[in-house]
């Protein structure tokens, strides 16, 4: 049994340690916002939060994780998400939708390290982070705004 924190609860789970979190997360624990992709870590489908920073859990073995702090796009809650998540209902920014979890936890890294992005730092941020429906420009503009709302500015 391998002891994982994810979003906040203590889970017991019976998995190999070279387990890929994401199958733990969406097989042992039934959060399936974390979407398989491509399966090497390459299109950020499967991105969560570890200690605060995007990895994918694809590539990610859940017998590295312990006592690490996983949040899953189930488990993000405060000021940030809830103004990503304003912004992509706003300005449409889904199409399909299926890489949209680990868009959002990327933008919610981005904008709890950098308040103000510029257009480059949000390209270098979301860098590997594909959208097979190409809302490109409207995830870059889905996080300017969120960015704005952020700081009290009308969006």
């Amino acid at each position: 049994m391998i002891s994982v924190v994810v979003n906040g609860e203590v889970h017991k789970v019976d998995a190999d340690p070279d387990t890929p979190l994401l199958w733990v997360l969406r097989d042992h624990l039934g959060l399936t916002g974390a979407k398989y992709g491509c399966g090497a870590g390459l299109c950020g489908a499967c991105t969560v939060m570890m200690d605060g920073q995007p990895v994918r859990s694809c590539r990610t073995a859940v017998g590295d994780i312990e006592g690490r702090r996983i949040v899953t796009i189930e488990g993000m809650r405060g000021r940030v998400i809830d103004a990503l998540r304003a912004a992509w209902i706003a300005l449409d920014v889904p199409q399909c939708g299926y890489c949209q979890s680990g868009q959002l936890i990327s933008a919610a890294a981005l904008l709890a390290a950098n308040p103000r992005p510029s257009d480059a730092d949000i390209d270098r941020a979301m860098d590997g982070n594909l959208c097979r429906c190409g809302t490109y420009r409207r995830i870059r503009a889905g996080i300017h705004r969120a960015a704005a709302t952020l700081a009290g500015a009308a969006p």
